[in-house]
């Protein structure tokens, strides 16, 4: 409990941090863009200042933690990265409920992901290591991805971004690939069997550990999907200019 109210400082500063980039997105910087795609714009903003500030932070606090492992205690600055990170799924949570609720698979993402920032930053006070370097292959692909996701939303109005999106997506997916259906699933690995193992003398509960198993399997076999759909999409538009131009 005290460790909970010595931080609770962090969230409402971080947030505010968020909501005002937020706020400046649908207000200033994308004010004239279409209404309809102004919040996922603003969405990608906050995501831009969450994700790569996020890779480099968590690196930071891994790398200068000696005595790191899946259930090592979490130091202060790992917390802090947590809870930066807790306020931005927070935010952007809260604007799909806004301006998506029917968009179910992204609103149950960011519900799962707080769940397992939660309890490692809240519950057990330990696995951060697991849970940031989760972060990092997360977020190592996400200024490219808001890259190609704002050039997505505004290639039907600016040949530009229209440009931008068709250089972008190859370079994008191929990356987005590797960390998601390689990376990512040989870290996963090591962590479950790390936790199977009972190497660590049950310092995170069986419950805990499971569950955060479970989300990221869950979260990774989404994520091949997704750009695996997005392969087969580039395949059809690729074929398709093929055709017109044999025609």
């Amino acid at each position: 409990m005290e460790t909970l109210i010595k931080s609770i400082p962090n969230l409402p500063l971080f947030f505010s941090f968020f909501l005002a980039i937020y706020l400046a997105a649908h207000f200033l910087v994308f004010r004239n863009w279409r209404p309809k795609i102004r919040p996922e714009a603003a969405s990608c903003l906050i995501s831009i200042f969450h994700g790569t500030p996020a890779v480099f932070l968590a690196t930071h606090a891994l790398f200068t933690d000696p005595n790191r492992g899946f259930s090592s205690l979490n130091t202060k600055t790992q917390a802090s990265v947590l809870d930066y990170s807790i306020s931005y799924f927070l935010m952007d949570l809260i604007h799909y409920l806004i301006f998506s609720p029917s968009d179910v698979l992204f609103i149950g993402h960011h519900l799962a992901t707080l769940f397992v920032f939660v309890t490692c930053r809240y519950v057990v006070a330990r696995g951060a290591y697991a849970v940031l370097m989760l972060l990092i292959l997360a977020e190592v692909t996400s200024a490219c991805q808001n890259a190609w996701t704002l050039a997505n939303a505004r290639r039907i109005d600016v040949e530009f971004a229209a440009k931008v999106y068709d250089l972008l997506s190859p370079p994008f997916y191929a990356l987005y690939s590797v960390v998601r259906g390689i990376l990512g699933p040989y870290f996963v690995y090591q962590m479950g069997v790390f936790f199977v193992s009972g190497v660590d003398g049950g310092l995170i509960p069986k419950w805990v550990w499971v569950s955060w198993m479970f989300v990221v399997v869950m979260a990774i076999s989404v994520s091949i999907l997704w750009v695996t759909n997005l392969w087969v999409q580039l395949y059809r538009e690729k074929s398709l200019k093929l055709q017109k131009k044999l025609t």
